[in-house]
């Protein structure tokens, strides 16, 4: 079968964290590029309404619960997958979680959790769904870094901490896995506005610090990332490996904007 270079028809999806934010607009994007897809979260009600706009796009789905956590569930979803489709040839990581509070302060338990979730989450997914893509000869895996993959956020040291190490755990497995046909890369993406976000950045000076950093001098609309998640996920990609994808409206060339 010839594809055409972002045409993602005949692929099986996996979102990992696909059930909300940025996850859920990359599984929309997918689907809407031919994949098939699962998006899949540890909420059983959320997976369920994400399935179904899998399936409002016309592509096939699994209503599936997963813990980044939990490494059986992790293996449970690539189970039900392989089940229903004999493969998984696209993977996303996009669970995720922060706390902000000063460093000095920050207790051991919510570094560990936040450490659990984002850094060693993505190995166990890696891991897992890797194997798989290894055997087969083909993957491509996008993880999602952050712009403190690259500069501090303040009083997110934890967050930023794992997401610099997800573009280290990305490049380490892209030369690892390159020739076993798995493609491994990452985005990273500027300030989107999402429903956990939305205050934030619209009422704090924070915001408008993002803002006023920013060249494009708006937030990022999730639907956006989708353009990069197919890019990297199809064969208009096939030599890219080992690379962080910024998206982020200007705000990491920013220097002095007026």
């Amino acid at each position: 079968m010839i594809y055409a270079p972002l045409d993602l028809t005949g692929r099986v999806a996996v979102v990992i964290g696909g059930t909300s934010g940025i996850g859920r607009a990359i599984a929309h994007g997918l689907a809407e590029a031919g994949a098939d897809v699962v998006p899949t979260s540890r909420s059983m009600e959320h997976v369920e309404a994400a399935a179904r706009e899998i399936e409002e796009r016309g592509r096939r789905t699994l209503c599936v619960a997963s813990d980044v956590s939990d490494r059986a569930s992790l293996q449970g979803v690539l189970d039900r997958c392989l089940t229903s489709f004999d493969k998984v040839d696209i993977l996303v990581n996009s669970a995720g979680r922060t706390k902000r509070a000063p460093t000095i302060d920050f207790a051991e338990e919510d570094w560990a959790a936040i450490l659990d979730t984002n850094l060693t989450g993505t190995l166990r997914s890696c891991q897992i769904f890797g194997r798989h893509m290894i055997e087969r000869r083909y993957g491509r895996i996008v993880n999602i870094a952050s712009l403190s993959t690259f500069v501090a956020l303040y009083e997110v040291a934890a967050y930023s901490a794992t997401k610099a190490a997800v573009a280290s755990l990305t490049k380490s497995l892209a030369v690892e896995w390159a020739a076993h046909g798995v493609n491994v890369n990452a985005i990273a993406p500027g300030v989107f506005r999402t429903a956990l976000n939305q205050k934030l950045l619209d009422e704090t000076e924070r915001g408008r610090e993002f803002i006023l950093r920013t060249p494009m001098k708006r937030f990022g609309r999730v639907e956006e990332l989708a353009g990069a998640a197919v890019f990297l996920a199809s064969e208009a990609a096939s030599f890219i490996t080992g690379e962080v994808l910024v998206v982020d409206g200007g705000f990491l060339a920013s220097g002095v904007n007026q």
